[in-house]
């Protein structure tokens, strides 16, 4: 070969620094869906500033339910105001009717949304503020089994040592 040619053949083989670009867009691709399935293991409960929710030791976590949130001076079903804590604490009936009736509302909802669903696979989540009255919450709760869920549960953050370790001091 000449040197000419020896010249023509490195600068064809060898036309400057390029970046494989193929496998780093595949291996982006890749860390995206990677990224996409396991974001959604996470449950997310609607939280307001409002609301001081207690600690639990539990490792459980929630699933997808009605929501009905205690605030120091609401009670909301789903987001949406039903009736002041105030009302609730100086009322004589175990029974809060505006409470009992959004809950009815969703339950209609839910159930035209998936098929027969039995009482005690029906379930609610209550948020409420650590400060709120035991009355308050036991009313709410006599509420959500009158209205026909069977399966009542309290949102509360997970302590540090959770699931069989002593709790902290």
């Amino acid at each position: 070969m000449t040197p000419y040619r020896i010249q023509r053949h490195r600068k064809r083989a060898h036309t400057g620094s390029h970046m494989a670009l193929v496998p780093f867009i595949d291996m982006m691709t890749i860390l995206v869906v990677f990224l996409l399935v396991h974001a959604s293991d996470v449950d997310v409960l609607p939280n307001t500033k409002n609301i001081s929710i207690p600690l639990s030791v539990s490792d459980r976590k929630p699933h997808e339910t009605v929501v009905v949130m205690i605030t120091r001076d609401e009670l909301l079903v789903d987001g949406r105001a039903v009736a002041r804590v105030s009302e609730v604490a100086n009322s004589s009936s175990a029974i809060i009717v505006n409470l009992k009736a959004a809950l009815k509302a969703q339950t209609d909802k839910t159930l035209m949304l998936t098929s027969k669903q039995s009482i005690a696979d029906r379930e609610v989540t209550i948020m409420g503020d650590k400060t709120i009255p035991y009355t308050v919450l036991k009313k709410v709760m006599a509420t959500c089994t009158d209205a026909d869920y069977g399966k009542v549960s309290l949102a509360v953050l997970e302590r540090e040592g959770a699931a069989g370790a002593p709790p902290k001091a």
